[in-house]
This record gives structure tokens, C-alpha cells and sequence, in this order.
């Protein structure tokens, strides 16, 4: 094997220090530079996420054409090597085509493989520690995903405009991306929509411009997100920017088609994701603007500070979803048909989530019940506290129900069930009989401090056994063995 001279180390070493990009030698090259992995090792989601380096913030610029629904794009990724790279990946999925792709404005060697890799070799290798940034210029007409067992997701086009929904896959149909639950970063998008339309995003408004026939929204989201809670709305929409009585920017919209002013019931056509009908609990008071910050308010009292800059939510017609998101910061509450506000129980589970699945996130798929068991238990919690069933009805409610699923592992319920009411109900249920095993004083503590132990991180259900184990000084292997970890009905 062929070695570099000191002298030539030494010049090296000299210009890394610097933090300049060194050209590799064929020696080099040979010698400890290796590509990236093609995948996170997400065993649900194989070829999600790649290795080698971390991203730590993309800026997304998009315009949107209404009648072709295209969109011409350009993505910045900055990102740092976590090994010496000689090549890496990211996850680009469907038929948007690239027409300029660089690494540190070098024009960069790419390639579109298997299911979603775009296989990127720089000029030079990248060495580990070092910031790097990806710009990627590409157009069309970005892709919606309708996987048979997890349903819809991606770029979705709605009758006046579009909404990204990125869960669980989603985020690489409109934008190269590391799409891996455990590489959180932050955003900034600047989204040019024709005059009469209004984009939102994550994160809070930076500035609106109109030029001639198209306007421009600038949206920064300064807090780690993963990318499957990243959201762009685009439409018609009726925007509210308002405080909580806490002071905490509030700001919603809603599609003029998706609600009848007429038709204010108890119960919205969009339900979350697969789970069971939402429990029945009185509508909410006022409008959605201030119904949501009635809810968060309530939330904070129970979770501890509200985890991002602001709060929301976009209630919009897509009548190929049907169902809401927790998308961070502001939830999208997509439904088939016009109707009602979102239920208060809806708007609960959605804004719960911010704490549970949001700030703190999965490491891995198979965790997912750790995001909807807390955000359905929420949903349990306001229904006690406002008038509704206790937690205790529910609970037997469920547990006598022929609906409930009994027939997996809450703590690895398979690729294909990620969504099913399995790691809802049966999920709550778990928590609640943690709170019976360990009291309400104890509990209502707990809630509090597991998502500020792990705010902005990921989680498992080892380390949430194993803190709530410490936290409650409680024994609870058996609870955690018969409820998450077999399947089957548990005694009581």
C-alpha cells in the first residue's frame, strides 16, 4: 500500500486545521475514505436516512406554477462529515430531475439508484469534522405516495394549491433530504406561489414580497426537526397570527372549502391517521385560532413549556388524505370533505404530539407508540378534565371493545402497522396503567419530565422504561413485559 510522506502529512494536516477542502491523492484514497451507507438502519424503512455525515440545516427555495403544479426548486444542505467521505447519499424519490447538483460550489459526480439514493461524489473527499454544503437545483411535478398499507403521503395537490405531508417517507418526493427520524436539523424555506395564494411552512414568517403576479412567503424554523414533521401548505388560505394568553405566536389557517360555517359540529371528517374515532368531547370554544391556543394552554399545564416558537395549525380540503399530522409546530388537519372545526380531542392528540413525537422524536419506526399512546392519552386527559369519560372509562371502554387490537407488539408492531390502533389505544393504555402503578402526583410529574429530559432528541422504549424506572423508583418490568413487549390481551 502506498503512504504519504511526512512532509506531505504535515502540509495536509496544516490545510485541514485551516478548515479548506485537500485534494485527495490516489493514495488517499485508498486509505481510509469510504462511501456513506445508503440507509440509517431503520430495519421498517431500509433505504431511509443515510451515513457518513450529519445535516444540520437545509434551506428550501421552491415556485410553485398553479397550472402545471410543478415546482423549480433549490435545495442547500449544510451537513458535517462524520467520517472521511468519498462519497454519500441522499434521499431523493420520484421524477423531479436535477439540473445542477454541487458540493462546496464544486460541480459534483451524481447518480439516481435503487428505491430513493442519490449517490453523490464530490471532487474531493470530505474528511470527518468537516462542514460541507450541498446545493441541488431540480424541477417538476413532485410525486404523491400511496403505499398500501401506510396510505398517503408526499407532495399532495389539493384543489387550489398543494400540502406536504411527509410521514413517514414523504419529505424526499420535494426535496433531497437525510431522511432519517434521527438526523434532526433546522429549516428556512422560501416558497414564490402565484399573487392570490398564501404558503406556510414550520417555523415562524421571515418576510413577504409580492412581485408583479407571483408573492413570496419566507418561513425559518429555528428548532431541530426531523424531516418526516417538515410541511409546506399552498392555497387559498385564511391566515390568523394572534398570541396565546401566555404570549406564544399562534397562527392558523384555514382553507374557505374546508369548513361550512353552517356545519360547526363536535366532530371533523379528519380523523389521525388509522386509530379508532376520536373519543366524543364537547366542541371547542371559539374559532380554530383560538380554539387551538385554548388547548396548547391547557397542554403546557400538563407537559411543561411549550417546545417550539410558535403554535398552530392548517385546517385544509385534500381529499386524497382524510386524516392530520403532527407537523411541528403546526399540525395539518387534512380532510375528504367540507365540515366541521377540528375536535377538541383532535386538536389535543395533534398539539400533544408536540411534546411526544415532535421535540421528542423516535430513534426508530418501531417506537411510534411512544408518539401516539402519549398524544391519544392525551386526548384521554382533556376528556377528564373537561366534562368528558375519565381515563379509567376509556381505558375499560377499551378494553372490553372487540375493536382494540390485541394482536402485536406494542414496542415492535411491524413496518406495515405503524399506523394501526394498535400503537394508539392500546399504547394509552399503557400509560394509564403506569399512572394507576405509580399514582398521580408521581404521574403528572413524569409526563412532565420525560419530554424535558429529551427535548429536541430521540427516544426508545428502553430509555422510557428505564427513566421512568428511576424516575418513579418503581419495578415496572412486569407492566412493560405484558403491555409493550408481548402480544395478547394482559390480565388485569
Amino acid at each position: 500500500m502506498a503512504r504519504l510522506t511526512p512532509r506531505a502529512l504535515s502540509i495536509a494536516a496544516i490545510v485541514a486545521a485551516a478548515g479548506l477542502l485537500t485534494p485527495l491523492s490516489a493514495a488517499e484514497a485508498q486509505s481510509g475514505f469510504t462511501p456513506g451507507a445508503p440507509g440509517a438502519g431503520d430495519p421498517y424503512f431500509p433505504d431511509m436516512g443515510n451515513g457518513g455525515y450529519n445535516a444540520r440545516h437545509y434551506s428550501l427555495s421552491l415556485a410553485y406554477d398553479s397550472g402545471t403544479k410543478a415546482i423549480n426548486a433549490h435545495a442547500k444542505i449544510f451537513a458535517t462529515a462524520t467520517q472521511n467521505l468519498s462519497r454519500f447519499d441522499l434521499d431523493f424519490l420520484g421524477p423531479l430531475k436535477i439540473s445542477k447538483l454541487t458540493v462546496d460550489g464544486q460541480a459534483a459526480a451524481y447518480t439516481r439508484t435503487g428505491a430513493q439514493e442519490l449517490v453523490i461524489t464530490p471532487r474531493h473527499g470530505l474528511r470527518k469534522g468537516r462542514a460541507f454544503t450541498v446545493d441541488v437545483a431540480y424541477s417538476g411535478v413532485p410525486q404523491m405516495i400511496n403505499d398500501k398499507a401506510l396510505g398517503v403521503s408526499g407532495w399532495i395537490a389539493t384543489h387550489d394549491g398543494a400540502v406536504a405531508l411527509s410521514q413517514p417517507f414523504g419529505s424526499a418526493t420535494w426535496y433531497p433530504v437525510n431522511d432519517s427520524t434521527g438526523d434532526k436539523a433546522t429549516y428556512d424555506f422560501t416558497i414564490t406561489v402565484p399573487k392570490g395564494l398564501k404558503a406556510l411552512a414550520n417555523g415562524e414568517p421571515a418576510g413577504t414580497g409580492t412581485h408583479g403576479s407571483t408573492t413570496t412567503y419566507r418561513w425559518i424554523d429555528r428548532q431541530p426537526t426531523a424531516s418526516e414533521l417538515v410541511m409546506v401548505a399552498i392555497g387559498h388560505f385564511d391566515v390568523k397570527d394572534t398570541r396565546t394568553p401566555s404570549g406564544l405566536r399562534n397562527i392558523t389557517a384555514v382553507d374557505p372549502a374546508a369548513v361550512k360555517a353552517a356545519a360547526r359540529t363536535t366532530a371533523s371528517e379528519s380523523t389521525d391517521r388509522r386509530r379508532l374515532p376520536a373519543v366524543s368531547v364537547a366542541s371547542p370554544s371559539g374559532d380554530f385560532n383560538t380554539a387551538t391556543a385554548n388547548v396548547v394552554e391547557w397542554e403546557q399545564k400538563l407537559f411543561g413549556r411549550y417546545p417550539f416558537g410558535s403554535v398552530g395549525g392548517i385546517d385544509v380540503l385534500a381529499p386524497n388524505v382524510g386524516y392530520s399530522l403532527e407537523t411541528q409546530g403546526r399540525p395539518v388537519y387534512a380532510r375528504r370533505a367540507a365540515g366541521a372545526l377540528p375536535s377538541a380531542d383532535l386538536l389535543a392528540h395533534e398539539l400533544g404530539h408536540q411534546w411526544f413525537g415532535d421535540s421528542v422524536t423516535p430513534a426508530q419506526w418501531k417506537h411510534i407508540w411512544l408518539n401516539e399512546g402519549f398524544a391519544t392519552y392525551t386526548e384521554w386527559l382533556y376528556s377528564e378534565q373537561h366534562g368528558g369519560k375519565t381515563a379509567q372509562q376509556l381505558f375499560d371502554e377499551a378494553y372490553a371493545s372487540a375493536k382494540t387490537d390485541w394482536s402485536g407488539k406494542v414496542a415492535d408492531p411491524g413496518r406495515d402497522h405503524i399506523f394501526d390502533d394498535l400503537v394508539y389505544t392500546r399504547a394509552a393504555m399503557t400509560i394509564h396503567q403506569i399512572r394507576k402503578a405509580v399514582g398521580d402526583e408521581t404521574f403528572f410529574k413524569l409526563i412532565k419530565a420525560w419530554p424535558a429530559a429529551h427535548r429536541y432528541g430521540n427516544d426508545t422504549t428502553a430509555q422510557f422504561i428505564a427513566f421512568t424506572e428511576h424516575f418513579t423508583h418503581k419495578d415496572l418490568d412486569k407492566l412493560f413485559k405484558a403491555w409493550v413487549y408481548s402480544a395478547g390481551k394482559p390480565a388485569l
